[in-house]
């Protein structure tokens, strides 16, 4: 590992210049960050510590909004009774990720940033193979070998590595927005376009395997707002080898609006199958006037899956979305 230096923003804008310069990270519950600088993903002049800039683990209602700070762990967030009433998907998002030894450090705001679990990825500093996120141009070991866990949308033969949040998975649901902080001021963009899927990035005209967001090299998450829909139900399902510390194989997020046991509005998003979650909506709008049962919604769930590609060894995961997705939908509203 080699020397950097470690200064502490007290301010937001001390962030912003510190991330204006060059071989600068932000770290704040660093418990990913660490790891990149462990395994050799990145090794940066300088850290800056954003963990205690001010009211950047607040949670609390703003107008129409449940708006909370990028530096509200996981623990913060899954156990607050604003976020457990009114966001109840991104509650249980936050208490199924991890350990809750994990979970006391990691924040809102890293969650959502954190890099592939790809084990071609997350190997030691030398790589015996190629993976193009770490040397561009080396090839993806995965797009050919061991990829029952990886993509099965929005990936290209460059990369076919997927984004484990949990928390962004029901944030994309959600629809919220994310606050954003950078030398050229504030500005919010919806969770559904932070993350760039392989396909979007080369189409884009950027490198596929290693643009992942569209985040700007000098800027910070300071915050999520989260429509305050009041009528609203929803859930989170994670399918995972193990119940504790275990990232998923797929999980969906569900959200729900019924009148009389019809599906009034309702909203799924898909993780652990692309580099982005994965909002599915044409079931969404086909959904729309149906009623809340297993046979009505998982037609249309499926039918959204439609564009999925398998890998070698990951067909099973089409119809495990498919399933997560319904499960979701149906815990959601009651009815699981």
């Amino acid at each position: 590992m080699r020397d950097f230096a470690y200064p502490l923003a007290r301010h937001p804008a001390d962030a912003v210049a510190a991330l204006s310069e060059p071989e600068t990270m932000a770290i704040a519950g660093g418990t990913e960050i660490l790891n990149w600088m462990r395994l050799g993903i990145s090794a940066p002049a300088k850290v800056v510590d954003v963990g205690r800039l001010p009211a950047f683990n607040s949670i609390e209602k703003r107008g129409q909004d449940i708006v909370i700070g990028a530096g509200a762990t996981l623990n913060e967030v899954g156990e607050h009774a604003l976020v457990r009433q009114h966001a109840t998907v991104l509650a249980e998002a936050c208490l199924k990720a991890a350990s809750a030894q994990v979970r006391n450090r990691a924040t809102l705001g890293g969650n959502v940033l954190q890099k592939t679990r790809c084990p071609y990825f997350r190997s030691e500093a030398r790589l015996p193979w190629g993976c193009n996120k770490r040397e561009p141009g080396s090839g993806c070991a995965a797009r050919h070998g061991l990829n029952e866990r990886h993509a099965i949308l929005g990936w290209t033969d460059e990369c076919v590595a997927t984004q484990p949040s949990d928390p962004a998975v029901a944030l994309a649901c959600l629809d919220a927005r994310v606050e954003l902080l950078g030398a050229g001021g504030r500005r919010m963009m919806a969770m559904t376009d932070l993350h760039l899927t392989q396909a979007e990035a080369a189409s884009g005209g950027t490198d596929p395997a290693r643009t992942e967001t569209r985040l700007a090299a000098d800027e910070l998450i300071t915050a999520y707002h989260i429509p305050l829909r009041t009528s609203e139900r929803s859930a989170y399902v994670k399918v995972r080898e193990r119940e504790s510390y275990e990232y998923a194989l797929v999980s969906a997020a569900a959200a729900v609006e019924l009148e009389n046991g019809v599906i009034r509005a309702a909203r799924l998003a898909l993780g652990s199958v692309a580099q982005k979650p994965w909002r599915l909506r044409s079931a969404e709008a086909a959904l729309n006037g149906q009623p809340l049962t297993r046979e009505a919604v998982l037609p249309h769930i499926r039918a959204a899956l439609n564009e999925a590609r398998a890998l070698d060894h990951n067909a099973y995961k089409i119809e495990m979305a498919a399933k997560a997705a319904m499960r979701a939908l149906l815990a959601a509203g009651g009815a699981a």
